[in-house]
């Protein structure tokens, strides 16, 4: 029997648990493999052939391969884990994040710095804030079929 996770009714909440953890074993394996400069070197020269080293579904190899952070978190990425994918494009966790949200780096960085979304809207999933899947920018992520 599972564990009762009213955490999942949160829109835009993917909560790192246990049942994520072993989700994304591999992958973020691989996200770690990034921190070593050959290793990235290796990525960077032919993703695909470094991706198929690695035991990941195909679904994560392709979020990985297409930058798509809500989708690679949503099939058991750590976001510190995933952090070394963009760093390894030269992309900042502020970019990263941003690009999560459908934001520019400048307009992340403003929504920030006025508090964060509103929670308008945003308190279950279903109303019709701005943290909806619906409302996000990589094909909601949340919904697809796994």
């Amino acid at each position: 029997m599972g564990l009762d996770k009213p955490y999942k009714d949160i829109p835009g909440t993917i909560i790192f648990d246990a049942e994520q953890s072993r989700k994304g074993y591999h992958l973020n394996q691989f996200c770690m493999s990034l921190m070593k400069a050959e290793n990235r070197e290796r990525f960077k020269a032919d993703q695909r052939a470094y991706l198929d080293q690695w035991p990941m579904t195909e679904e994560q190899k392709q979020a990985v391969l297409d930058m798509d952070l809500n989708r690679a978190m949503a099939l058991g990425g750590n976001i510190y884990f995933l952090a070394k994918i963009g760093a390894t494009h030269g992309k900042s966790f502020q970019q990263m994040a941003g690009s999560m949200t459908g934001m520019n780096e400048d307009e992340y960085r403003a929504m920030m710095i006025r508090g964060g979304r509103s929670i308008e809207g945003n308190l279950r999933i279903g109303e019709d804030g701005d943290a909806q899947a619906r409302h996000q920018p990589q094909g909601q992520a949340g919904r697809k079929a796994s």
